[in-house]
């Protein structure tokens, strides 16, 4: 029945996948041009050479990484749309603790310190919606989303006011050579956060699938009531599924400014968070769904590119396609969701 059930729901991501490229392929026709050409210059640009499977799974692993973390939260009943600021609040976090002990502790340490630091800022951020949802029934949609506001404007401040270097960008200074993430493959953005991302991923499978804490936790978000009849503490789930979800988020900014920018640049995610959401629930909230489809999103992006060079098809058609697919699938999940919530 389980595994019938795993058949199921992939057949339902699959077709809005399949639905949404057929989509797109009518409205590549109507602007002119074939599909089949625009599609074939979108896997090329993609997959085409070393270099592009390495810039493209270079563009998956932020969007794993917010994936995950919706999808975690989620298996607890609660809806983490905060990712977004809680991923900003990690990479600032994890680049002023590696500026300001630059100097004090060797580099290898200093990774440690600054990565552990930015987690941390993460799960802080996180753990308020837990609370408040824990411990006053609050919306935890409403308290992430004005916290998204929180971080990001805060942020903001920082990287144009104190913490700005000279120049016109608003951005911080270069953080020391020796924590930046090594690159694996040279003239491409691929660095050693895919290692960290796969690590979290079968840390997370086996906290879920193969611990009591993470039945307990999963159990929270089958049947919150059944649960605390069992004697689970339901509120402590609650407040840690969100702190975890935090701390994932965070990685999603700690990995790109020490792996592409070596310091934190305003502006620096293209709403890798809000994105998150849909490639948590289109991965069905399992690690290994949720990096096929951030891999599947990073063919989009990079493939766009020469798509785009290649034919009369804007870049944009990608975001349709994505859109689309989000629609099919993220939609009908959220209402059901929203209705066992509702129910429990």
């Amino acid at each position: 029945m389980k595994r019938l059930k795993n058949m199921n729901e992939l057949g339902k991501s699959l077709a809005a996948i399949g639905i949404a490229l057929i989509v797109g392929a009518v409205f590549i026709m109507l602007s002119g041009e074939s599909p089949i050409n625009a599609y074939g210059a979108l896997l090329r640009g993609a997959l085409g050479s070393p270099r592009s499977i390495a810039n493209t799974i270079s563009k998956s692993i932020p969007l794993a990484f917010t994936g995950l973390a919706v999808a975690l939260s989620s298996r607890c009943g609660m809806l983490n749309i905060g990712a977004e600021g809680q991923l900003h609040a990690g990479a600032m976090a994890s680049v002023f603790t590696a500026l300001a002990l630059s100097t004090v502790l060797p580099a290898p340490l200093l990774l440690l310190v600054s990565i552990f630091a930015g987690i941390f800022a993460g799960m802080l951020i996180g753990s308020i919606p837990g609370f408040f949802k824990a411990k006053l029934n609050t919306s935890e949609v409403i308290v992430a989303i004005m916290l998204n506001y929180i971080c990001t404007l805060f942020t903001s401040y920082l990287v144009n006011g104190p913490l700005k270097a000279p120049g016109s960008t608003a951005q911080t200074h270069v953080i020391p050579e020796g924590v930046w993430f090594p690159r694996l493959i040279g003239k491409t953005q691929l660095t050693g956060a895919v290692f960290l991302l796969i690590a979290v991923a079968i840390a997370m499978y086996i906290f879920l699938w193969k611990t009591s804490l993470g039945y307990q936790l999963r159990a929270v978000g089958a049947n919150r009531s059944a649960a605390g009849t069992a004697g689970i503490k339901v509120n402590l789930f609650l407040i840690m599924s969100m702190v975890l979800s935090g701390g994932l988020a965070a990685l999603a900014g700690i990995t790109e400014v020490f792996g592409k920018y070596h310091r934190y640049i305003e502006g620096f995610s293209p709403s890798f968070g809000f994105t998150g959401i849909a490639v948590a629930i289109l991965g069905r909230n399992h690690p290994a769904g949720v990096i096929l489809t951030a891999l599947l999103f990073g063919i989009m992006d990079m493939g766009s590119l020469r798509m785009s060079r290649v034919t009369d098809v804007s870049t944009n058609m990608v975001t349709v396609v994505q859109s689309l697919v989000i629609l099919l699938v993220a939609a009908p999940e959220l209402i059901k969701w929203n209705k066992n919530r509702k129910r429990g």
